[in-house]
């Protein structure tokens, strides 16, 4: 679902989020896809952890190599949009999956994604709140795939505004199927 939601937010061509702006930069400077730049991106911060000391675990890498199969697939083949509205929609349903998939992987206890690893590492080892350390490094790598050659538009926007919410929901809804399971 993550990797489908960023797909889409790709497909609308209306601006990404930070990480798939680092994303698309480093594809460009690259050469390649920007599904085996999301995968080495993800590499790159798993490297990141070694002086964090944090530890990877099998949803780690579950999430490095899902995401950026399914981002990399759902570009090839999702239609491009011409219409300002169809483009908005699969922004706001990029988003939506993007906050159901988190909810999905978050609440598993199978280890961090890269992205949530270096934030929680970065928190530990200097003590600063989780919201500036994560708002300083979305910055940062936005900042860097917009000097690469991302995408940075509107969908950029919405996403910043929308995409706490969306994972809010989808951990409420993650935790509403779990609940349902044990009944």
């Amino acid at each position: 679902m993550f990797g489908t939601g960023e797909g889409l937010l790709i497909d609308a061509g209306l601006g990404v989020s930070p990480w798939t702006v680092l994303a698309q930069g480093s594809a460009r400077v690259l050469g390649t896809g920007v599904g085996v730049a999301t995968f080495l991106v993800s590499v790159a911060v798993l490297l990141l952890w070694v002086p964090l000391r944090q530890r990877p675990g099998l949803g780690t890498l579950a999430n490095a190599v899902v995401i950026a199969v399914s981002l990399g697939v759902a570009v090839a083949v999702l239609p491009d949009p011409e219409a300002l509205g169809w483009q908005l929609g699969e922004v706001l349903l990029g988003i939506a999956l993007i906050g159901v998939g988190s909810g999905c992987y978050l609440t598993t206890g199978l280890g961090p994604g890269p992205r949530d690893g270096l934030m929680t590492g970065l928190h530990l080892l200097t003590g600063v709140g989780v919201t500036p350390v994560r708002l300083g490094i979305e910055v940062a790598v936005l900042t860097a795939g917009w000097l690469l050659g991302g995408t940075v538009g509107v969908g950029t926007v919405l996403f910043a505004l929308l995409v706490g919410p969306s994972v809010g929901y989808g951990l409420a809804l993650s935790g509403w199927l779990g609940r349902q399971r044990s009944r």
